[in-house]
């Protein structure tokens, strides 16, 4: 990732938890904020969004890269996820596959576990690759 900005891990972890506090999750109580640094060195958040029928809730995942679109696209190079004690969170793997999607090769994801990599996180992923 030659020309890959600077990556702050803790503004990473503090927007996150900025964004975690805008959860609406009434239902579950389990609030849930994200963040990343694109390509070009914006950063963009998101956080879950419950929903009463609870299968349409949407991850803080699904928010961020709503939140990656609405802002001009590009990839993501750095992803941190945080719960309502501003602690780390492992993306499950329907969030993974999201993240994965929008990862530049390489993608850094702040884990329980340590930093790792996209690849690392879904190894042999299925992407948009595949169907060329």
């Amino acid at each position: 990732m030659a020309d890959t900005p600077k990556i702050d891990w803790d503004e990473l972890t503090a927007v996150a938890t900025a964004a975690m506090k805008n959860s609406y999750s009434p239902y579950s109580n389990y609030a849930v904020g994200a963040a990343a640094l694109t390509q070009d060195g914006r950063i963009v958040s998101g956080c879950n969004i419950e929903n009463a029928s609870l299968g349409i809730t949407l991850c803080a995942e699904c928010s961020l890269v709503s939140d990656l679109f609405r802002t001009g696209g590009g990839k993501l190079v750095a992803f941190a996820c945080v719960d309502g004690d501003g602690q780390a969170l492992m993306p499950c793997g329907r969030c993974r596959q999201l993240l994965f999607e929008h990862a530049a090769p390489g993608m850094l994801i702040q884990s329980v576990s340590g930093i790792r990599t996209i690849e690392q996180m879904l190894p042999d992923a299925f992407g948009p690759e595949k169907l060329a």
